[in-house]
């Protein structure tokens, strides 16, 4: 995955946890479709963390090889 790519998906977790918070009831956030929604916000804001970990893994690869060569 090169960078672009990684940060159009981090831009969809973003925007899945606007929406999904958008969807949580203020009176009751853990009944319902409240607790769906906090849900897809841990689960979007995993991929973030993944993501992350993935692009920061991809830069130690390249210094590593770049060390390499020479």
């Amino acid at each position: 995955m090169n960078k672009k790519l990684i940060l159009i998906l981090i831009g969809i977790a973003l925007l899945l946890i606007i929406y999904n918070a958008t969807l949580i009831s203020t009176s009751a956030p853990f009944e319902g479709e409240s607790i769906v929604a906090i849900i897809g916000i841990v689960a979007a804001l995993c991929a973030i963390v993944l993501l992350l970990i993935y692009w920061t893994s991809k830069k130690i690869q390249q210094s590593l090889d770049e060390e390499d060569k020479k």
